[in-house]
């Protein structure tokens, strides 16, 4: 499920925490999940891809009460269809920001995830390796990323629409991982002051403050760290609200004429959307930054032809990859049951050569080459065999002769 269906309400009841990753793909057997604020899909490599789809059914429980509603705008994608979905996420064409970067390590940690809990296949791994390839070939070779923006930068435009500039506009960012470098990198970039990083855990939030200043602030501290903030842009990967109406009520008490603007680019939801009820307090969450990426995505079409180009190419190499591994045990065989023969004839003659050179009666050399005129003569009889014998068996079968000739080159 996506974005493109799926409202954020939705889209964080089944989204999977970094915390419960592991045993989650260790329930779903083959698998690799890729969750992330705009996404939530599980790629598996099916033996039967008509059968009931385990991710489909994962998302449903855990979408529960609100299954019904999520059952009508999953999408299920199989063979050739998926990698394609695959590819076109990994090249960021199917992103809320077209061209964004960030998909490309969402998309290499979902598969080292996988890996270290022992859900790959090798065809998920050759599957997720092409996309990653997609992701680098696009940005290399077209200019789908060049000045791409980020789901952050979308949230600054958002603040900058609101605010006009935001030159001495002071923030506070809560979160301090990825997102949230991001987003305070953004800010700055934008002539904003760092008033303070919010986080969890205080250690990683002062990591952000060295680079952006500001001051470093635990989460009960963020009523006091507001008071003197326009904005709050919050990305914490945490399971509930970390912002919540009880501490913005604290905060806009003692200035109550000033706006605070909030953005919520979370998912799971940090900002309770009761906040929207107080006074001079507006909410906006990651739904209301399509408008800004709507534009992005009319500017990028013309690269984005050029990227489907690099997935036609891609996928084509995956499909020549998965018709070879198809059909490689059928080799193997062949290739095991030429070896016997071979090992056969070749001790047979073995020990003829021997007696041969160690007889003192005939033509020791003319003895040598009658040896190896049998066992070529052996070898090509005992190979031939059987096809020969299942042509006679079936000789008014037009399609095996057809397959023989085709294998043996016989047509040519």
């Amino acid at each position: 499920m996506s974005y493109h269906q799926a409202p954020v309400e939705l889209r964080e009841l089944v989204a999977v925490s970094p915390a419960s990753l592991d045993s989650t793909l260790r329930s779903l057997g083959n698998a690799v999940i890729l969750t992330t604020c705009n996404r939530t899909e599980i790629y598996q490599d099916l033996p039967d891809p008509g059968a009931t789809c385990p991710g489909r059914e994962f998302l449903l429980e855990r979408a529960d009460p609100r299954s019904g509603e999520l059952a009508d705008i999953l999408y299920t994608r199989s063979g050739e269809a998926a990698l394609r979905h695959l590819c076109l996420v990994s090249a960021g064409l199917d992103s809320m920001v077209i061209g964004e970067a960030q998909i490309l390590g969402q998309i290499r940690e979902a598969l080292d995830a996988a890996t270290q809990a022992g859900t790959t296949t090798p065809t998920l791994v050759h599957a997720f390796h092409d996309a990653l390839r997609v992701g680098r070939r696009a940005r290399a070779e077209t200019f789908i990323g060049r000045h791409a923006v980020s789901v952050s930068y979308a949230a600054v435009e958002l603040a900058r629409g609101v605010f006009g500039h935001l030159a001495g506009r002071q923030a506070v960012v809560v979160g301090a991982g990825e997102t949230g470098e991001l987003t305070a990198r953004t800010l700055v970039e934008h002539g904003v002051t760092i008033s303070a990083v919010a986080n969890r855990t205080v250690a990683h939030a002062q990591q952000l403050v060295s680079r952006f200043g500001g001051r470093a602030v635990g989460l009960d501290d963020l009523p006091k760290a507001l008071v003197a903030a326009d904005i709050l842009i919050s990305a914490t990967d945490a399971p509930g609200f970390v912002v919540t109406r009880e501490a913005i009520a604290s905060a806009t008490s003692v200035r109550p004429d000033r706006p605070l603007f909030l953005v919520d680019i979370a998912v799971p939801r940090d900002v309770d959307p009761a906040c929207a009820e107080l006074p001079n307090v507006f909410l906006y969450g990651i739904d209301d930054l399509k408008a800004h990426c709507n534009a992005n995505r009319d500017r990028r079409s013309r690269e984005a032809q050029r990227v489907r180009a690099i997935i036609d190419d891609e996928v084509g190499r995956f499909l020549a990859w998965e018709r070879t591994r198809a059909v490689l045990p059928t080799v193997i065989a062949l290739r095991d049951r030429a070896e016997e023969i071979r090992q056969t004839e070749l001790a047979q003659a073995r020990g003829r050569l021997r007696r041969a050179l160690q007889s003192t009666n005939g033509d020791a050399a003319t003895s040598v080459d009658d040896i190896v005129e049998d066992l070529s003569r052996a070898l090509v009889n005992k190979l031939l065999h059987d096809p020969t014998v299942r042509l006679r068996v079936s000789s008014d079968d037009p399609v095996l002769r057809d397959a023989v000739a085709d294998l043996f080159g016989l047509n040519t």
